[in-house]
This record gives C-alpha cells, sequence and structure tokens, in this order.
C-alpha cells in the first residue's frame, strides 16, 4: 500500500522524463551530466545494458563496456535520474535472458551479443 501522494509525485516523475524503450543486451549511449566545482559537462558512457530491475521510479539498469586494458566497467544508473542527460539506443541485442551476467566472465569474441534482425 503506496501513499497517494508519492504515487502521484512518482507519475510526473516518470511523465517528465523521455526514455527509450530499451532491455538486457542492447547497446547503449547514456550522457551523464557530471559537475566538477562550479562547471558542469556531459560525458557519455557506451556499452551494453546487461540488466534492468525495479520498478517506477526506483528503477535502474547495468551498463558494461570494457575499458583500458581491457578491464571491464559496470555502472547502476537510476533511469529517473536527474544526472542522465539522455539515453541512446545504438544496436538492438539478441538476447534469451533478462540479467546477462555471464559476460561477466567472458572476454573477446565470446562476450559477443547477436544484432536483432528487423
Amino acid at each position: 500500500m503506496r501513499n497517494k501522494y508519492i504515487e502521484s509525485f512518482e507519475k510526473a516523475q516518470i511523465e517528465s522524463k523521455n526514455v527509450p524503450d530499451f532491455r538486457a543486451g542492447d547497446t547503449l549511449r547514456v550522457a551523464v551530466i557530471i559537475k566538477e566545482g562550479d562547471k558542469t559537462r556531459v560525458q557519455n558512457f557506451e556499452g551494453v545494458c546487461i540488466a534492468r530491475r525495479g520498478e517506477g521510479t526506483g528503477e535502474t539498469f547495468i551498463i558494461r563496456k570494457i575499458g583500458a586494458n581491457s578491464v571491464g566497467v559496470e555502472r547502476i544508473f537510476p533511469i529517473y535520474s536527474d544526472s542522465i542527460e539522455s539515453i541512446k539506443v545504438l544496436r538492438r541485442g539478441k538476447v534469451r535472458r533478462s540479467k546477462l551476467f555471464y559476460l561477466r566472465e567472458r572476454r573477446g569474441k565470446a562476450a559477443r551479443i547477436k544484432e536483432l534482425k528487423k
């Protein structure tokens, strides 16, 4: 049982944000607003979405990319966060699972995901 005022606030938050339709296996580019001192800038984080979880304003997704020296980097983003400027879907992945945590053990070509044909 949720408070009706909280529900109405969350509904307004969700309607104000433009979020594309994506799921696990898709390659995304997330533009994140970073504050350094009194300056702000936008930094892109590009990688494969390996999971979505939660509901409403508490919904999050995990992005995994391969950084410098072949080190895997994962970040968890709240979908309706104010620090996210935009989310862009670059590729649709063909996967049969909703959580792709097995990609953490895979390297190189074994970690590839086939593209979904339209």
